[in-house]
């Protein structure tokens, strides 16, 4: 048994290929291609699924246009209220983050001063530990004149 294939290549209504397949003589398949009409690649290829909508023509005056539409609004305002919502949402956030960054900034220069009185004070004590310490050594022993005259 030999398998053979053939293939037709044709071009539809809406510009993309249909490649026909003959195997095994079991008749003509119908493939659709998503190939631009034109070798340049020119414009774009439009799906099989979308190619009906386009040319539909929709009756305003239906039923089912009107709940379509209705539908589509009360989407359309659901939307805008989450984002008005998240974007209030976020400025509470930066007005909350600021009011901390200011309480921080308050602490830090509070903190600051505070070591800075400290450091003061400890290098203070320090002087004045070291005036009153004489080193290991160095003892001056008084004398008295009396005693080393005799």
């Amino acid at each position: 048994m030999s398998k053979t294939s053939q293939q037709n290549t044709t071009t539809d209504a809406s510009g993309a290929s249909v490649i026909h397949t003959q195997a095994h003589s079991s008749g003509l398949q119908q493939v659709p291609q998503l190939v631009p009409v034109s070798p340049g690649g020119g414009g774009k290829a439009v799906p099989p699924s979308k190619q009906g909508k386009k040319n539909s023509f929709v009756d305003r005056n239906s039923d089912e246009y009107r709940q379509r539409r209705e539908r589509n609004n009360m989407a359309v305002k659901k939307s805008r209220l989450k984002s008005k919502q998240k974007a209030q949402d976020t400025l509470q956030r930066v007005n909350q983050l600021k009011e901390e960054n200011e309480r921080l900034e308050a602490k830090i220069k509070l903190l600051t001063k505070e070591l800075s009185v400290l450091k003061d004070l400890f290098l203070e004590h320090a002087h004045n530990f070291a005036d009153n310490v004489q080193p290991v050594g160095t003892e001056t022993s008084t004398t008295n004149p009396e005693n080393s005259a005799q």
